[in-house]
């Protein structure tokens, strides 16, 4: 290991670093624009100069410089100032002077080296270059006068995202950045406006609303898809304005997906703020008492067996246990939090969770896709996949749509047909699977919802088992955010239950008459008009079309709550604003719900209620911790269809009730995707 001194102090840093990083290791901090960690070097900015000897008698780019033995590097030198003033003007030459309207203003790093490393004074006076701003879509505004030319956005779409789309034309004072006036068709776009280190890209859907030191910070986890991705909720009086990823190395990095981080103007669309009793056919306004005692009376006046509750994928851990309990206490047996019908069994952990980790995918050399196109499902876990891919050669087979991945991968089939060959070690990734050190089997959700699901997972499960360790090497890619943490509590068909098809199927018979759905949107209202249907949520979407009752609850940045994400990691999200108009947390509805049905659960308090879950379920205590699960029987062998096995997101950009609920993502449908995809609408 190189060991050298940064301004007198010893470091030994690992062989393969650089200066910068030696740099760093002391405890020195070292101005850079083009240098991010994640991305590759291009040592084109030249902020980072530091004085070494020996060497030559010029300052040189510490990003770019290998640290060696022996080295002696000064930071701050009169050689090492006067040559970052230097490059600072260089480096405002041409940058226009409109930082009072700049949406970067106050977390500019362009501003806060200018003023740490700059000079006081310019000796230009010729006239500054103009570059016509560039078309990069709907959630990219650009302001290309102010670029520096410092390639982040390029290396991140090309390097990261697998999307080359952004480049750059021309040389020296005419070097443009552009697309091509093509917008940025990737999944993780909008993460060039936070790798920007001045305000050349900035967020259109934010564009001149607030400035940073008017925002609350909120610390929280995203519930756009089953990854629980870090974030950071910013608001002001009582609204959110933006949401920004947070650093975690075992879950999201820094990336977080476009839909997370646009989608929060649908929380303020099309929202349930008060409590709503069907009269005469017409939905209309009640008080909370009465809107309570209506359903506890029908729920009073029904049979156990004819009532069945679905909960909603982004229903969180608390709210799921109070139901639960409520449900238990009235006897009631037909539940399900599976509103799409996946032969997910509960009974074994194991088989629901990802055990290896959403990091395991890089000490992976060979992974196996079963009905899933992770792109979309989990566009940064993509990333991370692509990574490994990149850097570690990860070999990749897919069993499922053969869609672009952004990594080349072995394209073994579509259905159950390639799955079984895989099983029997006919097919050639078998032997890749057979021979790699550290194989992963992922299943997702497009093979498990559908009637065969149980015999596919069986299938999945044999060929972990033969290839890849069992439970060290499967792993299911969930899209529900609140699916692992439903699972974990059992909400799921207790003895002779139905589940969600069968709930849906009962309430169009006549068999179940009361259906209660917990933030449950994605059931069509047509097959629910023959029960009495309660529906608890945030959005007015299709489970509130189809609701008698309609009780207000708090959607994620409006309440403290547990997710599980999919690998079995709980996360706690905080809240960020209160609930719109009357509007309450979901577990309170719940409590005071059981106390208009004279059996009130036992607990008044968030605290108690976590104390009465963690203390049922212990690893949910275990906040942000992995908890191995124990292999066991799942899935239940059996025929499989041939029908090709498809992902379930159709439409990245209308997964859930908030994202349908979003003016931003409706542009983002219009502008980037294609006209089969929009006649989708939703996730089917």
């Amino acid at each position: 290991m190189p060991k050298l001194k940064v301004d007198g102090i010893e470091v030994e840093v690992p062989p393969g670093s650089t200066v910068l990083q030696a740099c760093e290791a002391a405890g020195k901090e070292i101005p850079r624009f083009c240098y991010h960690q994640r991305l590759s070097i291009a040592g084109n900015c030249r902020m980072c100069l530091v004085e070494v000897k020996p060497g030559p008698p010029k300052p040189q780019a510490s990003c770019a410089l290998p640290a060696a033995d022996n080295q002696e590097v000064f930071t701050d030198s009169p050689m090492t100032v006067k040559a970052r003033k230097g490059v600072m003007e260089m480096l405002l030459i041409n940058h226009p002077l409109d930082c009072p309207i700049c949406d970067q203003g106050g977390e500019c790093d362009l501003q806060d080296q200018a003023l740490h490393y700059g000079a006081d004074t310019s000796r230009y006076a010729e006239n500054k270059r103009a570059v016509k701003d560039k078309n990069m879509g709907p959630l990219i505004k650009t302001i290309m006068t102010r670029c520096i030319h410092c390639t982040r956005c390029v290396r991140f779409v090309d390097e990261v995202a697998g999307v080359p789309t952004i480049g750059a034309l021309g040389r020296s004072g005419d070097m443009e950045i552009t697309t091509l006036e093509q917008a940025v068709a990737s999944e993780l776009s909008g993460n060039v406006v936070d790798l920007c280190p001045v305000g050349a890209l900035t967020s259109k859907p934010y564009a001149f609303n607030a400035r940073p030191w008017e925002l609350t910070k909120t610390e929280s986890i995203d519930v756009m898809d089953a990854l629980g991705s870090n974030i950071r909720i910013d608001t002001r009086s009582g609204e959110v304005l933006r949401v920004l990823p947070r650093l975690n190395e075992d879950v999201n990095e820094e990336w977080l997906g476009d839909k997370s981080r646009y989608a929060c103007d649908g929380l303020k669309r099309q929202r349930l703020d008060r409590p709503y009793v069907r009269r005469d056919g017409k939905l209309r306004p009640a008080s909370w008492p009465e809107a309570l005692q209506t359903v506890a009376s029908k729920l009073k006046a029904t049979a156990p067996e004819k009532i069945g509750a679905i909960v909603g994928d982004l229903v969180d851990c608390e709210s799921v246990f109070a139901l639960k309990q409520l449900l238990d206490g009235l006897k009631v047996a037909s539940m399900d939090c599976r509103q799409d019908g996946a032969a997910i069994d509960p009974a074994c952990r194991a088989g629901y969770i990802l055990n290896a980790g959403l990091a395991g995918v890089e000490e992976a050399d060979a992974l196996l896709l079963i009905g899933t196109n992770p792109r979309v499902e989990a566009p940064v876990w993509n990333a991370r996949i692509r990574k490994a891919w990149l850097e570690n050669g990860l070999k990749v087979g897919v069993i499922g749509e053969n869609a672009d991945l952004t990594y080349r991968y072995s394209y073994l089939g579509a259905g159950a047909q390639s799955l079984q060959a895989v099983a029997n070690g006919s097919d050639d990734f078998a032997k890749v699977l057979e021979n790699a050190e550290r194989p992963m089997v992922v299943i997702g959700q497009g093979a498990l919802a559908r009637a065969d699901g149980a015999a596919v997972l069986a299938a999945a499960r044999a060929i972990a088992d033969k290839y890849a360790g069992g439970a060290a090497g499967f792993g299911m890619l969930h899209t529900a955010a609140g699916r692992v943490g439903a699972l974990d509590l059992g909400f799921v068909p207790g003895e002779g239950g139905l589940n969600t098809a069968g709930i849906v199927d009962g309430a169009a018979s006549g068999e179940v008459e009361v259906v209660f759905l917990l933030g449950a949107d994605e059931i069509a209202p047509s097959k629910l008009q023959n029960a009495f249907v309660v529906y608890q949520g945030h959005h007015g979407d299709h489970g509130a079309h189809a609701a008698d009752v309609i009780l207000p609850g708090a959607a994620y940045t409006e309440k403290d709550a547990t997710y599980v994400n999919t690998e079995g990691r709980p996360q706690h999200a905080y809240r960020a604003v209160f609930a719109p108009g009357e509007a309450r947390e979901d577990w309170a509805i719940l409590r005071a719900l059981s106390g208009a049905l004279g059996a009130p659960l036992p607990y008044d308090t968030l605290a108690g209620l976590r104390a009465a879950m963690c203390e049922a379920h212990p690893h949910l205590g275990a906040t942000d911790a992995l908890s191995e699960a124990e292999w066991g029987e799942f899935g239940a062998v059996g025929e499989m269809a041939e029908t090709p096995f498809a992902s379930p997101v159709r439409n990245y950009y209308h997964t859930n009730a908030i994202a349908r609920a979003s003016e931003t993502m409706a542009r983002c449908i219009e502008e980037l995707l294609p006209a089969a995809t929009k006649a989708t609408g939703t996730n089917g």
